[in-house]
């Protein structure tokens, strides 16, 4: 079993906390590291390029001049692609960038990730993070206190207190331990679990 060091607030060690191996000892998986960071910045584009074709442009009802007669080449709409302001022929169009990978991998780049902070000793444990009001400054007393220059907060519930005095702190984010996700462990030089937390994600890790 890997053991880490639990701190209270002030940055004393109250106590010693087991960490199971499968979660924070795995195997340090780069392939499914980078298919899941890959996946979730897929996740995140908006394919907001659009044109509009010859049926999505506004006017061009009428026939611009009768069928034959004329000497010019026959026409049924103003808003044919060959015209001028007509519609665009096999433009862009929104489009969805989103896929998945399968749960199994979602979770083994989980381990390998957490597996990572704990080698790198960039993984901090609170023993609780009490805090009866929201107030920016006080949290941000806590994180100084540990040197946290950008850091990743889990916690076990939704805490209103904690997320909102953290929100406004540059380089610092809130997570509940069902949201803790690869890019944002990755994204963040050290993560620091509230001990209950620990569990839940191991329960849901683990296996």
């Amino acid at each position: 079993m890997l053991v880490a060091e639990v701190f209270d607030i002030n940055k004393n060690k109250v106590s010693e906390i087991e960490l199971n191996d499968a979660v924070f000892g795995a195997e340090v998986n780069d392939a499914v590291i980078y298919d899941v960071v890959r996946m979730q910045m897929a996740s995140r584009r908006f394919g907001t390029a659009a044109t509009k074709g010859r049926s999505d442009v506004s006017g061009g009802g009428k026939k611009p001049w009768r069928q034959k007669g004329t000497g010019r080449a026959r026409s049924g709409t103003s808003r044919s692609p060959i015209w001028r302001g007509g519609g665009i022929v096999f433009g862009p169009v929104p489009r969805d960038y989103k896929y998945n990978v399968p749960k199994k991998v979602r979770k083994n780049a989980l381990r390998s990730v957490l597996s990572l902070k704990y080698q790198g000793q960039k993984l901090v444990v609170l023993k609780d993070f009490p805090l009866d009001e929201i107030k920016t400054k006080k949290f941000k007393e806590v994180v100084d206190r540990f040197g946290l220059k950008k850091a990743l907060f889990v916690t076990e519930e939704r805490n209103e207190f904690l997320e909102k005095s953290s929100r406004n702190i540059a380089g610092i984010k809130m997570v509940r331990s069902e949201g803790l996700n690869v890019y944002d462990v990755l994204n963040h030089e050290h993560l620091v679990i509230i001990e209950p937390a620990v569990k839940k994600l191991e329960g849901a890790l683990k296996s």
